[in-house]
């Protein structure tokens, strides 16, 4: 095998360096008229083109053409091939399938033409023209070819990804494009969704096939990619207008969502669908969940088209509907899939259109945030999670519509703490010692915190757990992760005035903060998971460095007005009433130390009674010590 090799290397370079004398031009001739002989002295319309001299013929010329292009500027060789129309002819021998299986060689031979070219030929008519005609004969019903038109279809999309402003000239073509590729991509997928844009929905049974057609999928994403992405000039206009692409993918996004039985889905496993690479999965689901996703950051024309195709298509036609339903079931996946949506989603473009569909929908808006105090508590707890999710998205208008526009004017401030602004009162103070005012402000909240749960009722101590200090690592990627988010937003550094022209009106924290603090006054009793939900929202809200999330949720010394709560108010009044009902628990210490074990696995079995409860403490402990370490996180340095 070896010296095989070795004589293998030794022709090639022999070649390669061969006499100047040797006619490349009759060499190629030659070989393109043993293809031509072949039609007219063959009458075996049965034998298979593998079983012929065409491929070595083919093969043939195209590495004379590849010589030709190293060695000078326009071959005699390619000249030849244009001007005698040898693409044209293959084309049409491709086409007719004579001999049988012509039609995967001419694939071959263009593709491999494409890609190994290396000088711009889609602007020659002679070359435009039948890779043209090629184009439209792929994705047909039956084809046996798909694996070789996907390689064709990447081949011409890389070179006018290498070419753009050639894309005029095959611009009549670009639709039929983009319909192939799409068509190969769905060739395999009659039971499977194609997530268009990282629209997670788990079906349940997964369609898988072979690494050879997965393959064939790859290479049509690959190509949708490529084509999407042409930066030159108004390409993407163009694209956009002439292929329609943005309406062509939304519309087979919603041909296949509705293949879907909503009422038989796992809510679970929808909304922990994983975030996938597409090129390295042989799962189609995958493949087409990624791929769809990366089609919206594709240049900017095109993306915002097809992420508006997607709102009214799927958000707005479809699944705004399903969540409007009164059927549980419903309700549940529906919105366990727009969460997967909103986790999944890295597109600018679609998650403008995701948050103007879920917070510039005035009823659907209210609706989804009235969940999140649901009879149900799973779909209380699914509504918690979309929140969550919406928190982590690089998108202002989710806190200023959420959150920010109901604190805005501070008026949940009484009329006597209206003067008492530290921040806008003109003082004499240098501002070193400002900074270690606030500083021991700060410093007096995080004490607050941690004093807020009675020594009685502590259980950390117990099993040697850490105090608030357990939780700084954590809190201080929580506050980095938010102050990375916002930074962009151009937030104040200081609380604005506390306006007057609201006094005597009740002041509304807003209906997210309302159902918020609702759910935490009853935190006693509620189930375990749903409060650990809860608290990871309100933790999130108070780690983003906005001076009036801060002063609302981590303040505890504001002075409120009438009828208004805080955060630091409300479980002031939780712990009242847990006081009063952990006197009906015996053994209070005991009780607390094994619920504290099963809860972390270190006990497999404890008592039900006053179970939910003693979990409800626990929650509440460990909750104080976050926020705790939230506002110590969040202190300003002194950098001298």
């Amino acid at each position: 095998m070896e010296a095989f090799s070795r004589l293998t290397s030794m022709l090639l370079h022999a070649l390669e360096t061969r006499e100047p004398t040797v006619d490349l031009l009759e060499s190629f001739v030659d070989h393109w008229k043993s293809i031509t002989r072949y039609y007219i002295e063959t009458t075996d319309d049965s034998r298979p083109v593998r079983h012929t001299d065409i491929p070595w013929h083919l093969k043939q010329m195209l590495d004379i053409l590849v010589f030709e292009e190293k060695q000078q500027e326009t071959g005699a060789c390619m000249e030849y091939l244009l001007q005698h129309k040898v693409l044209e002819t293959l084309c049409t021998l491709g086409k007719a399938q004579y001999p049988p299986g012509m039609s995967q060689q001419v694939l071959l031979f263009f593709s491999k033409l494409l890609s190994q070219m290396q000088k711009p030929l889609l602007h020659l008519v002679n070359v435009y023209r039948p890779v043209q005609k090629l184009i439209h004969l792929c994705a047909l019903p039956g084809s046996k070819t798909e694996k070789e038109e996907a390689q064709f279809l990447l081949a011409v999309c890389s070179k006018l990804k290498q070419e753009p402003h050639t894309l005029r000239y095959v611009l009549e073509v670009t639709s039929h494009v983009m319909l192939c590729c799409v068509a190969l991509l769905m060739l395999f997928c009659h039971h499977v969704l194609w997530r268009c844009c990282r629209v997670v929905v788990v079906l349940s049974a997964f369609c898988c096939v072979s690494p050879q057609r997965a393959a064939v999928c790859v290479k049509a994403h690959e190509s949708l990619l490529l084509l999407s992405s042409l930066q030159a000039g108004c390409s993407g206009e163009v694209l956009s207008a002439q292929t329609q692409l943005g309406t062509l993918l939304a519309g087979r996004l919603l041909e296949l969502y509705s293949l879907l039985s909503v009422e038989s889905l796992d809510p679970g496993q929808v909304q922990s669908w994983p975030h996938t690479t597409w090129r390295y999965v042989y799962t189609l689901p995958s493949i087409a969940e990624s791929a769809g996703f990366d089609l919206c950051m594709c240049q900017q024309v095109l993306a915002v088209t097809l992420a508006q195709c997607v709102h009214q298509l799927w958000l707005v036609d479809v699944l705004q509907p399903q969540l409007l339903q009164t059927c549980e079931q419903v309700v549940l996946v529906s919105t366990s899939i727009l969460c997967a949506a909103v986790r999944l989603v890295q597109s600018s473009s679609l998650l403008d259109q995701m948050i103007h569909f879920v917070l510039r929908t005035h009823t659907l808006t209210h609706l989804l945030l009235q969940r999140c105090d649901h009879i149900s508590d799973q779909i209380s707890l699914v509504s918690l999670s979309l929140v969550e999710e919406l928190l982590q998205k690089p998108h202002r208008d989710i806190l200023d519509v959420l959150v920010l526009c109901f604190l805005q004017s501070r008026s949940y401030l009484s009329p006597q703490a209206s003067g008492v602004d530290d921040t806008h009162t003109e003082t004499e103070d240098s501002e070193c010692l400002l900074v270690h005012k606030v500083s021991l402000l700060m410093f007096i909240c995080v004490c607050s915190f941690l004093c807020l749960v009675p020594v009685q009722v502590r259980s950390a101590q117990l099993l040697q757990e850490g105090g608030y200090e357990s939780y700084i690592h954590d809190a201080h990627t929580l506050v980095t992760q938010c102050e990375s988010l916002s930074q962009p937003w151009d937030w104040p550094l200081s609380v604005p005035p506390h306006s007057s022209s609201g006094e005597g009106a009740e002041f509304f924290e807003g209906h997210l903060l309302k159902v918020l603090f609702d759910r935490l006054g009853r935190i006693l009793e509620q189930p375990y998971e749903l409060n650990l939900q809860l608290t990871a929202v309100l933790s999130r809200l108070s780690a983003f460095n906005h001076p009036l999330l801060h002063e609302y949720l981590l303040n505890p010394y504001i002075h409120l007005s009438h009828c208004s709560r805080s955060l630091f108010s409300v479980l002031v009044r939780v712990m009242g009433e847990m006081m009063q009902r952990m006197q009906q628990v015996s053994n209070l210490t005991d009780r607390l130390l094994n619920t504290r074990r099963h809860l972390l696995g270190l006990n497999l079995s404890t008592g039900l009674e006053h179970l939910t409860l003693l979990r409800g403490v626990i929650v509440l402990e460990e909750f104080c010590k976050e926020l705790a370490a939230v506002a110590f996180v969040k202190l300003p340095l002194d950098q001298n």
